[in-house]
């Protein structure tokens, strides 16, 4: 494939997402507005769901582009109830516009995405130097190592102390480490940082750091969409509420953590988004759930943009996945549908391609009954004669189900576009 193709594949698969993340945005925002009351385990799956799924929809529309280009730039026929039909799904003519400018669309994502994922690995590489480097506190890796062990870890959980961290964060999968900031170890009470740990194991535990990680891969390459940025948030605070939770029946004593998060209200934050910290969410919606947790009213004001916001993106669906059909004129007639199935793969003029020469043909046939071609006519040139007779050549090539009057097929004439792109 060449790379012009792959381009191609890779900007129209960006471009899709536009609409396929709003779609999966309001579908999860639907959800969750149902399940406000449910356990936080519950919502925290939706909200992973639908970000796997902003990860996987567009996989696959890039493998079914790839899996339908060519080894040359690719022609794309239209079917052409085709002027009229276009300019009704496309009135300001967007859609050439960003065909045009695919490269760099692409240019600017992969920069993008590139200076994003040096930003992750940046923060992966402070995380190993901070925990190879970094002092650890005898009295409190202990500490860490009964409570774990009580808990029923049955993983080694390390303890390093650092200068300038706001709140204990945790990191690492297979050998966790927690990074608690020396401010706490000097100057929170014991009782309540012992709390705050309580919650960092839950994090190991569930190995939330693998997932978060997996958020932050999909955060980079779909930076664009506020679906995303979204959708991530919410697990973020559905997974701080399940932390809360395991460290509640742990400790037996949700009023002392929630003294703990108080303190670390406090303090002016810093959010590391590579590893699991105690200060991420809402932290006062997080005292309050622990102190006097009661159920959510729906607020029908809040959720109608969400309703009406689904139901666009609903309609946007149907619109881009309905088939154009064949269009039904007066007096009960049907023009000609065109079988892409039946057309082979066209070619593009040597000549053409190396001259980068690009334009539509527009052209008339005349169907019989049995649906093949009988006559081929260039209505509006391309401009280049060599892409106007490989359109037509290849449109001979092709079958189509027949033009019918009054339920019976007819011989009819039809409209078809056949583009020649070199994107």
């Amino acid at each position: 494939m060449s790379a012009a193709a792959l381009v191609a594949a890779l900007g129209w698969t960006l471009v899709h997402f536009v609409w396929q993340g709003a779609l999966l945005g309001c579908a999860v925002a639907v959800l969750l507005t149902f399940l406000r009351n449910a356990r936080p385990e519950t919502r925290y799956a939706v909200a992973c769901l639908g970000l796997l799924l902003c990860m996987a929809w567009p996989m696959a529309d890039l493998a079914l582009l790839l899996s339908a280009g060519d080894a040359e730039p690719a022609a794309r026929l239209l079917p052409a109830s085709g002027a009229a039909r276009s300019r009704a799904m496309d009135p300001i003519g967007l859609l050439p516009w960003i065909q045009s400018r695919l490269d760099w669309i692409v240019v600017l994502w992969a920069a993008c995405a590139g200076a994003l994922g040096l930003r992750m690995v940046a923060g992966l590489l402070w995380i190993g130097r901070a925990v190879r480097l970094e002092a650890c506190d005898p009295a409190w890796q202990a500490r860490l190592t009964r409570m774990a062990r009580d808990f029923g870890l049955d993983r080694e959980v390390r303890l390093r102390v650092i200068d300038g961290l706001a709140s204990p964060i945790t990191a690492g999968w297979w050998r966790p480490v927690v990074l608690v900031p020396a401010s706490l170890v000097t100057g929170m009470p014991p009782q309540l940082l012992e709390a705050l740990l309580a919650h960092e194991l839950g994090h190991v535990r569930r190995h939330d750091y693998l997932v978060n990680l997996g958020q932050n891969v999909i955060e980079t390459l779909f930076f664009y969409h506020p679906a995303v940025w979204w959708i991530s948030h919410r697990i973020r605070i559905e997974r701080e509420q399940i932390a809360d939770d395991y460290a509640a029946r742990k400790l037996g004593e949700p009023r002392r953590l929630a003294l703990a998060l108080s303190e670390l209200e406090r303090l002016q934050f810093s959010t590391h988004h590579l590893a699991q910290a105690a200060n991420g969410g809402d932290l006062m919606s997080r005292i309050k759930r622990l102190l006097r947790p009661d159920t959510q009213s729906l607020n029908w004001k809040a959720a109608i943009p969400v309703l009406g916001l689904a139901a666009m993106s609903m309609a946007l669906f149907a619109q881009a996945a309905a088939d154009p059909g064949p269009v039904t004129g007066a007096a009960g007639t049907q023009t000609p549908v065109l079988d892409f199935r039946s057309c082979a793969k066209p070619h593009y003029p040597k000549d053409e391609l190396q001259r980068n020469h690009e334009g539509t043909v527009i052209m008339r046939f005349r169907v019989a009954p049995d649906g093949k071609v009988k006559e081929a006519l260039v209505s509006g040139s391309s401009g280049f004669p060599a892409l106007d007779e490989a359109a037509r050549s290849a449109l001979e090539k092709c079958s189509f189900m027949a033009g019918t009057s009054a339920g019976k097929p007819v011989e009819s004439w039809a409209t078809v576009q056949y583009v020649w792109t070199t994107k």
